[in-house]
């Protein structure tokens, strides 16, 4: 078990990838994010990404789920408080893979309860030519090691 005493300042994890499918775009974007860019290819044609997109928030999911299978360890984790200064820099394209590194830059013991801390992320997102295309400052929360 990974607990907050074991995080560093400065400790990375790289995590595995996930390529999005246009049919994947579409089934996420009519559930959550229905508009035309990311829900009808050709009507996407005629706006500025000059194609289908998917949502940002099916990028931020989809991230989410790599950071859980890849950094997170769930038998510690007590969850978020939130993040910070979420930015979408470059839209992702059906046939676009990414993957992300979890970059822990902050970590602070609870004053008022001592078996729990937390710990700031900056999550950088990349897609296969390496070029970045999401960043976010994440908080989450963690057992420490029983003493």
């Amino acid at each position: 078990m990974r607990y907050f005493d074991d995080l560093n300042i400065g400790d990375s994890i790289e995590t595995g990838s996930h390529t999005f499918t246009e049919d994947a775009i579409i089934a996420f974007a009519r559930q959550f994010d229905p508009q035309p860019f990311h829900t009808d290819p050709a009507a996407a044609k005629n706006y500025i990404f000059g194609g289908i997109i998917a949502s940002g928030w099916h990028t931020a999911s989809v991230t989410m789920r790599l950071i859980v299978d890849s950094a997170i360890d769930v038998r510690a984790s007590l969850g978020s408080p939130g993040f910070d200064d979420l930015t979408w820099k470059q839209p992702v394209r059906p046939g676009d893979t990414i993957r992300v590194r979890w970059t822990c830059t902050e970590k602070t013991p609870s004053k008022s309860r001592p078996d729990i801390g937390s710990a700031k992320f900056l999550i950088e997102v990349f897609n296969q030519h390496d070029a970045l295309i999401m960043t976010m400052t994440s908080i989450g929360l963690s057992l420490r090691k029983p003493r």
